[in-house]
């Protein structure tokens, strides 16, 4: 994991607020994807409200019947604009200045 999701809420338009654990913090909106696949099940909006992260610091949507998961590296490199390149260079980079 790229960082670890410490607080996360469901917000109106299928935005969703999310904080990391390096500080990062903000919106990310994922309505392009209510309808498309397993993402159908966010048809009922009283679903998506229901966000959580798990122990394993997952981001999920209990649903009584199954489980939607977004993988919290993806939400993180939404939020921050940045690929998994950049990520990556800049950890490489605190790594030799340590």
């Amino acid at each position: 994991m790229l960082t670890n999701p410490i607080a996360v809420e469901a917000r109106e338009g299928y935005r969703l607020w999310i904080k990391f654990d390096d500080g990062q913090e903000g919106e990310v909106d994922l309505s392009h994807l209510v309808g498309d696949g397993v993402f159908k099940a966010w048809e009922d909006q009283d679903l998506f409200l229901r966000v959580s992260i798990t122990p394993y610091k997952s981001v999920i949507w209990d649903d009584t019947d199954d489980e939607l998961e977004m993988c919290a590296d993806a939400l993180y490199l939404q939020l921050t604009g940045q690929t998994i390149d950049d990520v990556r260079g800049s950890m490489n980079k605190q790594v030799s200045h340590a």
